[in-house]
């Protein structure tokens, strides 16, 4: 009667150790799937793999070169993103007005002040028109982009290009202000 439940306990015992065993190795086969390390109190955790992490790219639409606007409005466009900077430096308006006297979209530089002036002034001494545009990705390359501000704040503009937006920076998403209007010449 012994020896039959010490057998008993040992063949419990080995089928334990084996069962474990083989639990153990079908982990290990799945190891390209899976990622094995240890937490901070010591026990071993693991953890999936991601082999796909975004399966759409965020792509933001191109702009579109509209030929019944003023050529210079593009190329104030390109001198605008040859002299931006990667982050902002707070001359949105300043850097928009430089570009646009560049290409020669402009006789003068404007004089406002602020950049949620800009499209009043462009539209009363420069021959600007206002497009009925909402939405800032479908504004047409060159367009000049004017936002609002708070009470006190200036504003933000700045100008469409093919693959983002340009004033003293440069930006794939347009400003989260409110748009006030986008505004071109003929």
């Amino acid at each position: 009667m012994r020896k039959i439940l010490s057998l008993s306990v040992v063949g419990a015992f080995c089928m334990a150790v084996f069962a474990t065993q083989s639990q153990a190795a079908d982990l290990k086969k799945d190891s390209k799937s899976t990622f094995f390390f240890k937490d901070a109190s010591g026990n071993e955790k693991s953890a999936e793999i991601v082999t796909k992490y975004q399966p759409r790219k965020i792509v933001y639409p191109v702009g579109k070169v509209d030929p019944k606007i003023d050529p210079k409005l593009r190329r104030a466009a390109t001198i605008a993103e040859e002299r931006a900077h990667a982050h902002s430096r707070s001359r949105c308006w300043h850097y928009v007005k430089e570009a646009l006297v560049a290409a020669g979209v402009v006789s003068s530089r404007p004089k406002s002040v602020f950049a949620k002036d800009a499209g009043q002034e462009l539209v009363s001494n420069y021959g600007f028109k206002k497009l009925p545009v909402r939405d800032p990705f479908k504004a047409p390359v060159g367009s000049v982009l004017v936002y609002g501000a708070r009470r006190r704040a200036a504003g933000h503009v700045e100008l469409r290009t093919k693959d983002g937006f340009v004033s003293d920076f440069r930006s794939k998403v347009p400003s989260p202000r409110p748009l006030l209007g986008v505004y071109v010449k003929s």
